[in-house]
């Protein structure tokens, strides 16, 4: 038997887990026994979420999957073209360039270098 400390929705479970060699029986040997909750090592009181900055008017450029900004290709105020390099995005241990999706210019660049990024978050606003 191995025990492991398992966490689900943030309860704290310690189990037992028995390995069975190919060809052995896996029906239970004794009445299952659910797992008691453990108390849960005291964790940090979570830091208060920053508030967002405000979004520019304009049209707004997403991230396309969740990763973490490697480069920031353009600045506030920059003239882009459609299909300019705005940044490049890693996920999954590749990058990502994110293109403008039209001309226009940087009204606002809501990233950094070495932010971590959701899908859906707008990273750059056009004007």
């Amino acid at each position: 038997m191995r025990k492991f400390n398992i966490t689900v929705n943030g309860t704290a479970y310690e189990v037992e887990v028995e390995e069975v060699a190919a060809g052995e029986s896996t029906a239970p040997k004794a009445a299952p026994v659910a797992a008691a909750p453990k108390a849960a090592p005291a964790a940090k009181p979570a830091a208060p979420a920053k508030a967002a900055a405000p979004v520019a008017a304009g049209t707004k450029v997403n991230a396309p999957m969740p990763g973490t900004i490697l480069d920031v290709k353009v600045s506030q105020g920059q003239a882009v073209k459609k299909g300019d390099i705005l940044l490049i995005l890693e996920a999954m241990k590749m990058e990502n360039e994110i293109l403008a999706p039209q001309d226009g210019s940087i009204a606002q660049v809501n990233v950094t270098k070495g932010a971590s990024v959701n899908s859906g978050d707008v990273l750059v606003v056009l004007s």
